[in-house]
């Protein structure tokens, strides 16, 4: 199973992660990203290298 987490005390909110993920696993809620779907993300990474400020961990 996949485990996607946002550091909130990193993210900046810039939602490039919501932009950028091929299955919407993230949406903005109160200026940060929120992991919604975490169950749809296939692992591509997108996430992870576009983040700015490397709020973003994805596991197997």
């Amino acid at each position: 199973m996949v485990s996607v987490k946002v550091d909130l005390e990193k993210c900046n909110g810039d939602a490039i992660c919501v932009s950028i993920c091929p299955t919407s696993v993230f949406e903005i809620k109160d200026n940060k990203a929120a992991v919604i779907r975490e169950q749809d993300c296939i692992l591509c990474m997108a996430c992870v290298a576009q983040c700015p400020t490397q709020a973003i961990e994805v596991k197997e």
